[in-house]
């Protein structure tokens, strides 16, 4: 059984969407493609123009990760200025867009409205009342190895809608099903009935798998 990786940093890994950092080369597999916010630089254009060529790709099937980052040494403005960019090359492919959001859940909902694709908040393990606004303001969510040992988290996976979740390793070293089956317990469902589901909401997102 393929369990889809959602958002990894493995090259070589077949099954999953691999993030490629700026200038990096791409994949022959699936890849999305952003501009983190800790990579933001003056050269801002530069990194948009090349966005904009390498998004066009067939095996590029999202835009990010992008978005905000409250604990990092980079102008708020620059980074609320390119993450608008980001926003607007994901409308224009129509390609759903991978959230990077830490400490600044609360401004990220003003750019929702900007959005005309999906947003996938990746790597979520925050409390559930931040989880409840998200999903309310039709976000996504990426969960990752924090459920493995998060009580909190677990909580929310029990009642979290399967028609709004993904599963991710990041850059943790772990084995994705390990996740899977320990969401599909959380959930009372089947693994085969959780892959089935996800590659459901994968196909929501126009990616062909």
């Amino acid at each position: 059984m393929n369990f889809f990786d959602f958002h990894h940093h493995d090259a070589d890994r077949k099954h999953g969407i691999y993030n490629l950092k700026f200038n990096g080369n791409p994949p022959e597999n699936f890849f999305s493609a952003g501009i983190h916010p800790n990579a933001l630089s003056n050269d801002l254009e530069e990194q948009l123009i090349w966005l904009r060529e390498i998004s066009a790709a067939e095996n590029c099937v999202a835009i990010g990760e992008c978005g905000l980052d409250g604990l990092i040494d980079v102008d708020e403005k620059l980074q609320e200025k390119a993450f608008l960019a980001q926003i607007e090359i994901a409308n224009s492919v129509q390609k759903p867009l991978i959230i990077h959001c830490v400490k600044r859940f609360s401004q990220l909902l003003h750019f929702r409205k900007m959005s005309q694709v999906p947003m996938i908040v990746h790597g979520f393990n925050k409390r559930k009342t931040i989880g409840d606004d998200l999903l309310k303001n039709g976000f996504c969510l990426s969960f990752g190895k924090s459920v493995l040992y998060n009580v909190n988290l677990q909580d929310l996976l029990r009642d979290f809608p399967t028609g709004k979740l993904f599963l991710e390793t990041d850059s943790s070293d772990f084995e994705i099903k390990d996740l899977y089956q320990k969401v599909a317990d959380l959930k009372n469902i089947s693994l085969q009935e959780l892959t089935r589901k996800i590659k459901e909401n994968l196909k929501n997102l126009q990616i062909p798998i």
